[in-house]
């Protein structure tokens, strides 16, 4: 097959892109990380550039663990967010909290303690690898079957809609000293941006052929980008955001004053046991969350294979490593100072959608990452996306996201007429959704908070067992 064929069918976990084809799908991989890893760092109070510098280290030390045959990118995990803020008010003092919600940046001595949770939440992902590994997958698809990892899938998707919302539509926020209040022209102008964005990309994804046909969101967030330039020039109306400056102060080493180079805030593990109960059990939610990733990309990185004519991938027996991966890079992450993670739906999402899925792209993009840490202007300049470009970027990726869990379902041949089947998914679905919307994410249970995602899926996982005892045909 000529590699002119090769481009138009996509690219195989071992295949290579030419050198400009490679950089422009490492750039688009960055930038599709990029809204959900720097929103975590939003959220909690990390540092954004060691945020994105963390998120590019522990992908490449991912592809390297797992021998470079799983293309997946590793990002921060929304699922620590509650866990995190919990944390920091419970170990913080009253000038530190005080601090924290002046500047949105959570003090070191925070972030030290945050980290040894996060490394302690690897050896749960970690043991569970060792457990696939010893038992096979076949084994784990007894207590995680599709009906739980699709469904899971789908849950993780629409739980973040009301991020992609939020974002789109801007009311409440506050840009460059104008108010998006309802009804105002400063809103009006910011959903115009986003529904630029969203509606550019999925033309974009449509209708556009060759190598343009593989960029679509690259090109969305682009045009977006020009939208709101063009707003600015002729409205007057700036959405562009600036760094702010306790962002770039805590840099662990400057050149000059800082301007052009500066490394990220490196901060090192400090004990503690709030830290240790709260964030390590978080893991738990990652795991099926991480199945469901691997599902997926068996499901494409297989069909472009026989496509091309080539043997089966069967990504999915390397389960087992997946985890093993995914726990090794919490510690890595943790010892430099960023969030927790785990492998990026939105990633696998571009990958679905462009049909590239080669292993050194993923590690081209973890390295732009690593760069784009370090300079300053690059960081001013990706922090300068305007909000209502990642909102319309989000609506995309995120409902991809659900989108692929039906898939999971779909080519797992789920029946939806078994009422072992309708009965988890509903309950994964219901405690999933229904945690987010009722309790913010964080569901009161028996005087614990649990974060809704990893509820529903231990809700489904011990529903399916108890529905499954006595099953004389299971195997």
């Amino acid at each position: 097959m000529s590699l002119k064929d090769q481009g138009k069918i996509g690219y195989l976990p071992d295949e290579t892109p030419s050198l400009g084809k490679l950089l422009l799908y490492a750039l688009q991989q960055v930038i599709v990380m990029f809204p959900a890893t720097i929103t975590v760092a939003l959220i909690t109070g990390f540092q954004v550039s060691t945020t994105i510098f963390a998120s590019g280290l522990a992908t490449l030390c991912f592809i390297f663990i797992t021998k470079k045959r799983i293309p997946l990118y590793y990002g921060s995990s929304f699922a620590y967010l509650s866990a995190v803020s919990a944390m920091a008010v419970a170990e913080g003092s009253a000038e530190q909290i005080a601090a924290w919600q002046a500047t949105g940046i959570l003090p070191a001595e925070l972030i030290s303690k945050a980290q040894f949770g996060i490394i302690m939440s690897g050896f749960v992902s970690i043991a569970a690898g060792l457990i696939v590994n010893r038992f096979g997958a076949e084994k784990v698809e007894k207590f995680l079957p599709a009906s739980i990892t699709g469904s899971v899938s789908m849950v993780i998707g629409l739980t973040l809609a009301g991020n992609a919302m939020s974002d789109l539509m801007g009311i409440g926020n506050t840009i460059n000293g104008l108010e998006v209040a309802a009804g105002s022209k400063t809103a009006a102008l910011w959903l115009i941006v986003g529904l630029v964005t969203f509606l550019s990309t999925c033309i974009y994804a449509r209708y556009l052929k060759g190598l343009l046909s593989q960029l679509p969101l690259l090109l969305g967030v682009l045009t977006g980008c020009v939208a709101a330039a063009l707003i600015y020039f002729v409205g007057g109306v700036n959405l562009f955001r600036s760094v702010p400056a306790e962002a770039l102060a805590a840099s662990s080493f400057k050149l000059g004053d800082g301007s052009i180079f500066a490394l990220p805030a490196f901060t090192f593990p400090k004990f503690s046991m709030n830290a240790l109960a709260g964030i390590m059990p978080i893991a738990i939610a990652t795991i099926p969350e991480s199945t469901a990733h691997m599902y997926q990309l068996d499901i494409y990185v297989n069909d472009i294979a026989k496509e091309k004519g080539k043997k089966k991938y069967d990504l999915v027996s390397l389960l087992g490593n997946n985890l093993i991966g995914d726990g090794l890079c919490d510690m890595i992450s943790g010892v430099v100072g960023g969030p927790a993670g785990t492998n990026y739906g939105e990633n696998i999402s571009l990958m679905a959608i462009t049909r590239v899925f080669s292993v050194p792209v993923l590690m081209a993009a973890s390295i732009v990452a690593m760069i784009v840490s370090c300079f300053t202007p690059l960081i001013k300049i990706i922090y300068g996306i305007p909000l209502p470009v990642i909102g319309g970027i989000e609506v995309y990726c995120f409902g991809a996201i659900a989108a692929q869990g039906i898939a999971i379902l779909i080519d797992k041949g789920v029946s939806m007429f078994d009422s072992k089947n309708i009965a988890v998914i509903a309950l994964v679905c219901i405690i999933g959704l229904g945690g987010q919307y009722a309790f913010s994410g964080n569901i009161p249970f028996f005087g614990i908070m649990v974060p809704c995602v990893a509820g529903a899926a231990m809700a489904g996982i011990v529903l399916n067992l108890i529905l499954t005892l006595g099953d004389k045909t299971q195997k």
